[in-house]
């Protein structure tokens, strides 16, 4: 079972902490040994000097023949053997053993008769001494540990909150929310110090203003050139009315009808821009709506309704973006064209090429087309921009045996 984690710990804040839980770990445990170490050294060279100094002076007594000190003996019983080999064999030296069930060091020197001449020292009040001091390293290096731990994750998850909240914000503004912003204080006031993560937010801000700005800008050409048109194209769209029949005069009006859908086109786009879009909702049943746009396309376009539903939505606009979609499959695509209805899902399919791949991957762009395709690249974006006044999804996709698949997925409304 995975641990579910805050929204603001991330795998940075997992990995920060990791690393300064183990720091800690390493820099207590050395700490702790050095002073262990030391202390060790420094009791254990007491001891060893008082035995090796009552050795010396059990050593003098029995040399002079006078009785040896409390303590003191040849070939004493728990004298350890390593210890009574290395006096036997004419050394002296000191060991800790257990002896009557207590810590003891031992002295030992050689004398004559290949005997060893042995001093014991209570080593009880120095084991002591060594045990108090590993309990006193064990817990102050936990709440040392502890302690250093909860400061750093404190300090870790304030700056992953923040880098939380600056890609927050980045993902508003790629879903089209370009009045988002970070609004870090540090960036708005020169005399603090500013970060890495304040640089981060402040970047996001005028990068997010910069967009802002020329998206604004894009959009008020479009709807000045679409405006500034309109009034050329309605004199010589009448202009055309009045030439005589003829070839040439079929070519002017088709090219003024193209100029002036051209122009209906960008004016709805820059509609869209605006987002100032109204709904007019009503209860329209899918199936019917579908063959409705089919017959006013004037296509060979086949239908096929699966399940049918009832939905409520803007009929005019959800007309539009069938229309748009079935139009641009006959226009840029090859048949059959069949458009596909399953309860609140509309799927219009061609036997085509299938979409280009940055159409997949990023959707609709105007005024991008390729692979020779002609035209604008406007109705998709229209079908676009409509399917979110709608409130639906709209996807692009390619079938697995060839062919474009753009699937429109309608809003249910509850309690239908």
């Amino acid at each position: 079972m995975r641990l579910a984690l805050p929204q603001w710990a991330g795998a940075l804040a997992v990995k920060a902490a990791a690393f300064i839980t183990v720091m800690s770990c390493a820099l207590a445990a050395l700490l702790g040994v050095l002073v262990h170490v030391s202390v060790t050294n420094q009791t254990v060279g007491q001891a060893r000097g008082l035995a090796l100094s009552k050795l010396a002076d059990a050593t003098q007594a029995y040399e002079a023949g006078d009785a040896l000190p409390p303590n003191a003996g040849v070939d004493p019983a728990g004298l350890p053997a390593p210890l009574r080999k290395l006096a036997v064999a004419g050394g002296r030296g000191t060991m800790v053993s257990a002896h009557d069930g207590r810590p003891t060091m031992w002295a030992a020197g050689p004398v004559a008769g290949h005997r060893a001449l042995a001093v014991a020292v209570d080593y009880s009040q120095q084991a002591r001494t060594i045990a108090g001091l590993d309990n006193s390293i064990v817990w102050s290096s936990g709440l040392a540990i502890g302690a250093t731990v909860l400061v750093g994750v404190f300090a870790v998850t304030r700056v992953t909150r923040r880098l939380h909240g600056t890609a927050r914000v980045a993902r508003r503004i790629s879903a089209g929310d370009l009045d988002a912003r970070v609004g870090d204080p540090r960036t708005k006031d020169p005399s603090r110090p500013q970060d890495e993560v304040a640089a981060v937010a402040a970047a996001l801000d005028s990068m997010a203003s910069s967009l802002q700005s020329k998206l604004l800008s894009e959009q008020r050409f479009t709807a000045d050139v679409a405006h500034e048109l309109r009034t050329p194209l309605t004199g010589l769209h009448a202009a055309a009315e009045l030439l005589p029949p003829g070839r040439p005069t079929e070519l002017v009006r088709d090219r003024v009808a193209a100029l002036r859908t051209l122009t209906e086109d960008l004016l709805e786009i820059s509609r869209l821009d605006t987002g100032r879009e109204k709904l007019e909702v009503d209860t329209e049943e899918l199936g019917a709506l579908a063959r409705r746009v089919v017959r006013a396309s004037g296509t060979d376009t086949e239908v096929r309704v699966l399940t049918d539903a009832r939905v409520e939505t803007d009929r005019r606009r959800l007309e539009r973006v069938l229309g748009n979609l079935v139009a641009n499959a006959h226009r840029h695509a090859a048949p059959p064209v069949v458009v596909t209805v399953n309860g609140a899902v509309v799927t219009v399919r061609d036997h085509g090429a299938g979409y280009p791949e940055y159409l997949v991957a990023h959707g609709p762009q105007r005024f991008r087309t390729e692979g020779g395709a002609t035209g604008h690249g406007l109705g998709l974006t229209i079908a676009l921009g409509q399917a979110e006044v709608l409130g639906a999804k709209l996807v692009f996709g390619n079938a697995v045996d060839g062919g474009a698949v753009a699937t429109l997925i309608l809003p249910v409304t509850e309690g239908r």
